[in-house]
């Protein structure tokens, strides 16, 4: 038994050498590296390693196959020389005649059964050594080896006998239904071990014979694969070079052979493909050439920045010739030294995924200085895009300096035009205090005439009250001459409180005069915009005004109606009477904030505008007033105005209940 174990214990042991060497075989396939070959290597390493594993996998099936097999087919030999020595014994075991027992197992190891069998020996039923055919003692070995067990007809058992491997076959001898003793043959498992050894090295031979053939193969195969290959690499190494006139060895792969295989149609590709490029380059050498000219010969400015810097890298001959700078003085400059543009946005924004290829407004009625130091007025628009392997902006300025002085002549024409209708109210509060000074000159000079002394406390007052008038006119003076001045296009940084005042101080009390009541409603802490105080004073006194017609137009149709309801009736307009005082004239004025955005709105309770017209009502010229009453420029520049400082300008209106106009400006950062 211990000799069995010891059996399987190696046979375990070389199972798990087995193993070991084909887990070897898959690693060493699997640290193969296939990324820095050649395709030809890839595809002859990959066909070899598949040969070779299978070889492998059917010299190991194989092998198991011939072992089995063969130890089977041995086996069943043995057991059949048992059975022929067991049936011509049985007479001489019952007989116990052992010289023909000897003779019989001696005669059975004759022939080639000499180089399979190790030895043979007969024993009785109660398991006594009758027969055996060793030269010497029986070994003490085989005693009570391999004992049958009664349900059985054979049993076969690998033991050791004097260091050597033998197969143990016994075989009962019967007679009837008794057993009367027994077969012992011993097969050489050396024996077994040679043919197999034979049979393992021609299989493997073989298997090796193929193995090189199918390398062979695949190494011609490889390179049959690779050729039409490597040559489209040669081609369109050619191609990447500029040499296009390499494409006819294309045109000789793809019509080669009367087939089309994926390789021909490949080389097909590579033609549709260089001939796309060929066209491409065309049409970017025009493309190039058509915008090259455009930027050469473009009539306004054109500049392109570094988008972290804001230096200019380039520049249009209509730059050096606006600017008065010349190329090389404006190369490396930084851009802003030119004009307060504001560009952080371009120069903070995501390059690549929000702002590449997009035309952004960066700038209206900038104000800029030429070279010799000349004032100039551009708009400027900015496109980020890459130069020179940067991210850079092409920033295109267009001179509209003879524009915005056209609209500030004509704004002025408009301020002018509001004076001239103020001017009998202007006069009319200058009368006043000049009155008072004439009073109180013709007082003293009463008292001169009368040779009478003026008491102190009297002159005083009298002094005092025409200083105070003469500061009043002044004032009045002052307010018109600012307003009446010729604003700019710069900005500063302006409450918008202040300009409202500024402007009720000049009509407000006209206004007053006229039974037109204001109202006023100042946020407090209302942060600054970035506007020029005299125009926005312009846009107030402009709404203002309209508000003012807008109620009297509304009072001169209410009387109108109302004069003719009354003759209509017949009723006497003395007896009836119209009060004014009944009829509600009112112009609020309210400033405030909400979250960024300042925010003013001038409200009236006049006639309301006629929602047919009310988008039209900034165009300039357009005006709903009688001829010679106004041009209809007054809410053309108001929204000019409001837009050039980022603004907006909105409408409510009621017909016949009022308007109310809201500006929203953005807070100074």
């Amino acid at each position: 038994m211990v000799n069995r174990l010891k059996s399987l214990v190696k046979q375990q042991n070389y199972t798990q050498n087995q193993e070991g060497s084909q887990n070897g075989i898959f690693a060493s396939i699997k640290k193969i590296n296939f990324r820095n070959t050649t395709l030809k290597n890839r595809i002859f390493f990959s066909t070899t390693a598949v040969i070779l594993l299978t070889s492998v996998l059917i010299a190991l099936f194989t092998r198991w196959i011939l072992i089995s097999s063969l130890t089977s087919e041995l086996k069943e030999r043995g057991i059949g020389i048992g059975h022929s020595i067991a049936e011509s014994s049985r007479g001489y075991i019952l007989t116990e005649d052992i010289p023909n027992l000897i003779s019989l197992i001696f005669d059975a190891r004759l022939g080639v059964r000499k180089n399979l069998m190790e030895y043979a020996y007969i024993t009785d039923k109660q398991d006594r050594i009758l027969a055996h055919t060793f030269t010497i003692d029986f070994p003490q070995e085989l005693y009570n080896v391999n004992l049958i067990e009664p349900e059985k007809n054979h049993n076969v058992e690998l033991i050791q006998l004097n260091g050597k491997k033998v197969y143990d076959v016994a075989v009962p001898v019967t007679e009837g239904i008794y057993r009367i003793g027994s077969v012992h043959v011993g097969l050489k498992k050396k024996h077994i071990d040679q043919l197999i050894g034979k049979l393992r090295t021609t299989f493997l031979a073989f298997v090796s014979a193929v193995t090189i053939l199918f390398f062979i193969i695949s190494l011609h195969l490889s390179k049959y694969i690779i050729r039409p290959i490597t040559r489209l690499t040669k081609v369109s190494d050619e191609i990447s070079s500029g040499n296009y006139d390499i494409t006819h060895n294309l045109d000789n792969l793809c019509h080669s052979g009367g087939s089309m295989d994926e390789v021909r149609q490949l080389s097909d590709s590579f033609l549709n493909m260089t001939q796309r490029i060929i066209d491409s380059q065309e049409k970017l050498k025009e493309s190039e050439s058509k915008y090259r000219s455009l930027f050469a010969g473009g009539p306004n400015p054109i500049f392109v920045l570094d988008r972290k810097t804001l230096e200019i890298m380039s520049a249009n001959p209509a730059a050096e010739e606006i600017y008065g700078y010349s190329k090389k003085a404006l190369t490396g400059k930084p851009f802003t030294e030119l004009g307060p543009f504001e560009l952080h946005e371009i120069q903070k924004s995501d390059f690549q995924a929000q702002h590449s290829g997009k035309v952004t407004s960066v700038g209206s009625k900038v104000q800029c200085k030429r070279k010799n130091g000349q004032i100039l007025y551009v708009n400027v628009h900015a496109c980020p895009v890459r130069y020179q392997e940067k991210d850079a902006v092409i920033i295109a300025t267009t001179d509209i300096t003879e524009m915005v002085e056209k609209d500030s002549q004509l704004i002025q024409a408009s301020k002018m035009t509001t004076l001239g209708e103020m001017s009998a109210g202007i006069a009319h509060e200058l009368n006043q205090p000049l009155n008072a000074i004439k009073m109180g000159n013709e007082f003293i000079e009463m008292m001169i005439e009368k040779s009478q002394k003026i008491p102190d406390d009297e002159l005083s007052c009298i002094v005092n009250e025409i200083s105070g008038q003469v500061d009043r006119a002044v004032d009045i003076i002052r307010r018109l001459r600012d307003f009446g001045r010729k604003s700019d296009f710069t900005k500063e940084r302006v409450n918008i409180n202040r300009p409202v005042k500024s402007v009720l101080d000049i009509i407000g009390r006209q206004l007053r005069l006229q039974n037109i009541d204001i109202k006023l409603d100042m946020g407090h802490d209302i942060p600054p915009i970035l506007a020029h105080p005299n125009r926005i004073e312009q846009v107030i006194f402009n709404l203002i005004t309209n508000a003012r017609d807008a109620i009297n137009q509304k009072l001169e149709a209410d009387t109108q109606k109302s004069a003719s309801d009354l003759q209509k009736s017949g009723n006497n307009a003395q007896k009836s009477g119209i009060n004014d005082e009944d009829i509600a004239n009112q112009i609020m004025i309210t400033t405030s904030t909400h979250g960024k955005q300042v925010i003013v709105t001038v409200s009236d309770t006049g006639m309301g505008i006629d929602k047919n017209i009310r988008e039209r009502i900034f165009e300039a010229f357009f005006t709903t007033k009688k001829m010679g009453e106004g041009m209809g420029l007054g809410l053309s520049i108001t929204n000019g105005i409001v837009e050039d400082y980022g603004g907006q300008i909105t409408i409510e209106s009621d017909e016949g209940k009022g308007t109310t106009f809201c500006l929203t400006f953005p807070a100074a950062q």
